[in-house]
């Protein structure tokens, strides 16, 4: 077996919190999502005036996160890229997405829809960065 830390509904919060934060200080409407190792929803919210899709794209840019380990935005980049078998793979290639990883180890992810994709991914990684410092006040390992 392997010992490794799982988030929690608090950490999600620290996340959540830190994202809209962000997301709030330059004005943007957006979706919040995060997940847990499995892909699993532990929180979504959508903010007022958030585009009504955003509260399901948001989601499957936090499960493209835990199932590659990447950000979304590298799926993105492929199909920009003229890899358009990676639209047969079971994410979402919008970038937005960043995922949870300590250790070496994806324990999740926060996934942001809303505004351009650069500032999803703003959101999003404000979010992360919120949780490690919070989670690990020396992180090991952040992605």
């Amino acid at each position: 077996m392997i010992p490794t830390h799982a988030l929690t509904l608090a950490d999600a919060r620290v996340a959540a919190a830190a994202a809209e934060a962000e997301a709030r200080t330059n004005g943007w409407a957006v979706s919040i999502a995060i997940c847990d190792a499995g892909g699993h929803a532990l929180w979504l919210q959508r903010m007022d005036g958030a585009p009504l899709m955003s509260a399901i794209v948001a989601p499957e840019k936090a499960r493209t996160c835990v199932l590659s380990g990447k950000p979304s935005k590298a799926f993105e980049d492929m199909v920009n890229n003229g890899r358009f078998a990676a639209l047969a793979m079971p994410v979402v290639p919008l970038e937005g997405g960043e995922p949870v990883v300590v250790d070496g180890r994806v324990l999740g992810a926060v996934g942001v829809s809303g505004v351009k994709a650069g500032e999803d991914a703003r959101v999003a990684r404000a979010g992360v960065d919120a949780l490690l410092a919070h989670a690990l006040p020396h992180p090991r390992s952040a992605a």
